[in-house]
């Protein structure tokens, strides 16, 4: 269990009280407001490594991997640093705009220890899937907070990095929005439990088939909708196919996207080979591109907003 130890000063109280006393009901609300924000630092986090002391409400965060990412920027804290993904020298599609500022320390397979030093971070996050063997190094510059998993596990990454920043309230209010809207989407599609969706990505020339117990599994599973089920092997998150095997994971809709260019990804093979057209999806205009980046690179609070938004259009 997560915990942390909030400690309020005796000046901060006393300017509480002080401010009590003059002003207006809004400058008491504000004051109150910002003493409540200085009281819930310093705290202690436990996380994946043990246990980290957070000293003050961080202003210089790194994080280094794209869940991290996508958590900050849904928290509206911009960091001051942040890595790529190998397929790209960019950040990821969705998050361009809120990161525009980000400086790139690195990929997530190598995040530039030099560069996140010389950034003077005050928090670094990320994952023990991702940095396991770097976290005493990482500790060395800033308070370092890791996640255990990746993936399926989203919405405690989140809170994890809510509790980090000191903005719990703001997290559960975010997270109970998006439950909301993904509720309200599955009740607009009258049966979505009645309607198996199949969620494929092109990858290096294979055909990913996720599965529930991955990012897109878990927000499909808060509209409501059904997934196919199929054999995986040492990775849970998803069945690798053939292009031979494909009709395997046909479904009533189907959602496709390609890893990096459809020629090198082997989506441009499979949308023209004959299987392809078999498919009950394609059949019945139920099969629809969706954006790599969004539903399958993706993991964190905005990425499933978008995809909600999106599912919304197209099913509707």
């Amino acid at each position: 269990m997560r915990r942390h130890v909030l400690q309020a000063t005796g000046l901060a109280m006393a300017a509480a009280v002080a401010l009590t006393g003059c002003g207006g009901s809004g400058e008491v609300a504000d004051a109150e407001e910002s003493v409540a924000t200085e009281a819930a630092f310093p705290r202690t986090v436990e996380h994946a490594m043990g246990t980290t002391d957070i000293p003050a409400r961080p202003e210089r965060v790194v994080v280094l991997d794209t869940g991290e990412l996508d958590s900050v920027l849904s928290l509206g804290v911009t960091p001051v640093g942040a890595v790529t993904t190998a397929v790209s020298q960019a950040f990821l599609s969705y998050l361009a705009e809120g990161a525009a500022d980000v400086e790139v320390v690195g990929t997530i397979a190598e995040p530039n220890l030099e560069a996140i030093a010389a950034l003077q971070p005050d928090l670094i996050l990320s994952n023990k899937v991702r940095h396991e063997d770097l976290y005493a190094q990482l500790s060395q510059l800033a308070p370092t907070v890791f996640a255990e998993r990746v993936g399926a596990v989203w919405k405690d990454n989140f809170a994890l990095a809510a509790e980090a920043l000191g903005l719990e309230d703001e997290a559960a209010a975010a997270m109970a929005d998006y439950e909301r809207a993904a509720a309200a989407l599955g009740e607009s599609l009258g049966d979505p439990a009645g309607t198996t969706v199949s969620p494929l990505r092109f990858v290096a020339g294979t055909i990913r088939s996720y599965q529930p117990a991955s990012f897109i599994g878990t927000v499909l599973a808060d509209i409501g909708l059904r997934q196919v089920e199929l054999p995986t092997g040492e990775v849970p998150t998803f069945a690798e196919l053939s292009a031979e095997e494909l009709t395997t994971a046909d479904a009533d809709i189907v959602l496709h996207s390609s890893y990096g260019p459809a020629g090198d990804s082997g989506a441009t093979a499979v949308l023209g080979g004959p299987l392809w057209p078999r498919l009950e999806a394609v059949q019945n205009d139920r099969a629809y591109p969706v954006e790599d980046d969004v539903f399958f690179t993706g993991i964190g609070l905005t990425a499933a907003t978008l995809i909600v938004e999106d599912l919304a259009e197209q099913l509707a």
